[in-house]
């Protein structure tokens, strides 16, 4: 998949997409249960915004409209280990597969390995690091002495949560899954989907409204930060997505019997916008996107989008800006600092119709 591009007259810098953030509003623990989490409901037309609990989505959603999931799982992608040939400690964080045994991965501290280094993360599992880039992104192949390497990752691998969570993995380790996940692959959680149980999305699908499951698995390119002024020169790293015949079938369906597509997170508009056709049609397939959408885009398929909070500067708000403008969004981000909402991960709801 090409990357995707956008154009305006002045091109923006990423401070642009700055705002200030008290760090007591950043979620360090989910909601329970899960569907009790706020929710922020902005009305693209009129430019009101509602303050809802999450369960309340049922109002918003039409019959004919359809709701879009990512159905990707979170692996247990941190392993740490030793350097092979001394006793320097190693963090390595799976990124992609890249062959058989073979992964993209980001090493730390990566400036003190080199390629045919060895690291140890264990009995019967150790990498060989094959090459390396620029960015701090290597190539490695895994050996092992038995099973398989999702058997060694299960044994010795843990679930990676993003820095500004400072607790540890909840007992329940599928808190940081949807309940609907399916397909091994992601390095970090589609979190708008963290607010769905499947009480909820029952409910939704008794009022008439298809749910229909989608993939993109969630690597580098969904959290890498931007670290150039003009984002028009952030390029994105790019990721796993599919979308099944029967799934472009059904959104395709939708739309044109007047419904809505309604995405659940940044992940599944990425999806949707990498695999839209000529007039917004939904075409099957899978591969790589690398897509970056940000304010002057215009949207192909995708008509609403149920999301969390993001971090400043990040390409996660930049996409909201691109739905909403930029202003707005942040308008809407203060208002959201204002009333005291949860951010990021295990932070609270938007809703954007």
């Amino acid at each position: 998949m090409d990357r995707e591009s956008c154009s305006e007259l002045e091109p923006m810098q990423t401070k642009d997409f700055y705002y200030h953030l008290p760090e007591e509003l950043i979620a360090q623990t989910p909601a329970e249960p899960r569907d009790s989490s706020r929710m922020m409901v902005y009305d693209r037309k009129t430019g009101r915004a509602a303050h809802k609990i999450f369960r309340d989505i049922t109002e918003y959603l039409r019959p004919a409209d359809v709701l879009v999931l990512n159905q990707t799982r979170v692996i247990p992608a941190r392993l740490l280990g030793t350097k092979k040939s001394g006793t320097a400690s190693v963090e390595c964080l799976l990124l992609k597969p890249a062959g058989q045994d073979v992964w993209e991965v980001l090493l730390r501290p990566g400036k003190r390995l080199h390629e045919g280094n060895h690291v140890v993360f264990g009995p019967g599992l150790e990498a060989e690091v094959l090459r390396k880039d620029k960015e701090g992104v290597a190539v490695v192949r895994f050996s092992y002495t038995e099973g398989t390497f999702e058997d060694r990752l299960e044994e010795y691998g843990s679930t990676p949560l993003p820095p500004y969570i400072h607790k540890t993995m909840p007992s329940d380790k599928s808190r940081y899954q949807t309940v609907y996940a399916k397909v091994n692959g992601s390095v970090a959680a589609p979190t708008a989907g963290l607010h769905f149980t499947n009480a909820l999305l029952e409910a939704i699908r008794k009022k008439g409204i298809d749910i229909v499951p989608i993939l993109l698995h969630v690597g580098l390119g969904t959290f890498r930060p931007v670290k150039v002024q003009d984002i028009t020169r952030h390029v994105m790293h790019s990721e796993y997505y599919s979308v099944s015949p029967e799934a472009a079938a059904r959104i395709n369906a939708a739309r044109t019997a007047g419904g809505r597509v309604v995405a659940v997170g940044t992940t599944s508009v990425r999806t949707l916008e990498s695999a839209a056709g000529e007039g917004g049609r939904l075409l099957p397939g899978c591969g790589e996107t690398d897509i970056f959408i940000y304010p002057g885009y215009t949207f192909k398929c995708v008509d609403a989008l149920i999301t969390n909070f993001h971090l400043p500067e990040s390409t996660l708000i930049m996409l909201v800006s691109a739905l909403i403008g930029r202003e707005e969004t942040l308008r809407l981000y203060d208002l959201a600092v204002r009333e005291r909402y949860r951010f990021f991960s295990y932070g609270d709801a938007m809703a954007i119709f």
